[in-house]
């Protein structure tokens, strides 16, 4: 299994890539979220020229925050500043589409999308809808070498319902699993995967799955609620709660989750009615998104939430874990990086040397 950080863009995180890189880190990826977090290319941009190997993907690019040409030039340019070393990992959008109050796009037009995309990164002649019209559009002069098509770029789809794991097949992309439901949770939608991979004719050992995980190496006797702990999982577990409730507006049936989670979504949606303005409750929701817990949402990130949607536990439980994900057929296992706590690359690099 190969190992990799996630990270919620900020600037200059190349810092951080590149401490992920002096422990022998494989992948580095980065968040689309542009009202949260920096811009994506330009963070990628910085990481590119910082770095030698640690290969540097989008995690997970948005189509709606670029038109396609401006996505094919932008992962070029990169593939320039640190060739055979990007990947594009795109999905239809949670948090960048959320924060603006957007739901996510859909299926149809994610595919339109990555078939414009993946033929100009092609150097084809590709068709495109664009201003009500449809038009051919190319790399006008990929010779001068500005940017680089040659190297391969990999694709990777975040695919969450049955649907998109099905287009993830048919495409024959990686698959980009962010995982809060727990071990079982992440074991049976593994093999639901594994079976859409077989059907579309896929060999099994040509799928590869990255499993993002939030969480916490656990010093012996040390809490899972404990500040430390909170502060690099909690944010992990929050999102949890984010996504069920703005779910559960938006007409969701949720009867199906364990009982204590119900009660923590009820909980937590007290406290999102509270949100101002009514209109744009988002716009509070899901600030500090991955990165930080607002007060009103510390009582609620208790030690039995962050044990049920977090990687947070002791260095022991944390390796016979991975070990498991792994030996399910999971091939890279990502561990979100919160900022100010880069520290915690050497707690999971000691975990990952054990695995």
């Amino acid at each position: 299994m190969e190992y990799g950080i996630a990270i919620p863009t900020w600037s200059d995180c190349w810092r951080v890539v590149k401490r992920a890189e002096d422990a022998d880190f494989h992948a580095a990826w980065f968040y689309d979220t542009q009202l949260l977090n920096a811009e994506l290319f330009a963070a990628m941009g910085a990481a590119a020229v910082k770095t030698e190997k640690i290969r540097l993907g989008s995690g997970v690019l948005i189509p709606t925050n670029r038109i396609a040409p401006v996505t094919a030039a932008g992962l070029a340019t990169l593939n320039a500043l640190a060739p055979g070393r990007i990947d594009f990992g795109v999905g239809t959008g949670f948090t960048g589409r959320r924060t603006m109050g957007l739901p996510a796009i859909t299926r149809k037009d994610l595919t339109e999308y990555l078939r414009i995309v993946k033929g100009l990164l092609a150097r084809e002649t590709v068709e495109w809808d664009f201003e009500d019209r449809r038009r051919k559009i190319r790399f006008l002069n990929p010779e001068a070498n500005l940017v680089n098509t040659t190297d391969p770029i990999p694709l990777h789809v975040s695919a969450m319902g049955p649907l998109m794991r099905k287009l993830t097949a048919e495409l024959g992309a990686g698959w980009l699993n962010f995982l809060i439901g727990g071990d079982a949770s992440a074991l049976h939608e593994m093999a639901g995967m594994k079976a859409v991979w077989a059907d579309a004719g896929r060999p099994a050992s040509s799928l590869s799955a990255t499993a993002f995980v939030t969480g916490a190496v656990l010093a012996p006797g040390e809490a899972l609620d404990s500040p430390r702990a909170k502060a690099q999982a909690g944010p992990g577990a929050a999102v949890a709660l984010h996504n069920l409730v703005e779910n559960q507006e938006n007409g969701a049936d949720l009867s199906g989750l364990p009982p204590f989670l119900l009660d923590y979504v009820a909980r937590y949606r007290e406290v999102y009615l509270g949100y101002q303005p009514e209109d744009a409750r988002y716009l509070t929701l899901h600030r500090g998104h991955l990165m930080f817990l607002r007060p009103e949402e510390e009582a609620l990130i208790t030690a039995e939430l962050i044990g049920a949607t977090t990687f947070t536990a002791t260095q022991d439980a944390l390796v016979e874990r991975i070990r498991e994900l792994g030996r399910a057929g999971y091939t890279q296992f990502a561990i979100q990086v919160v900022p100010g706590h880069e520290a915690a690359i050497d707690d999971w690099a000691r975990v990952f040397e054990r695995v």
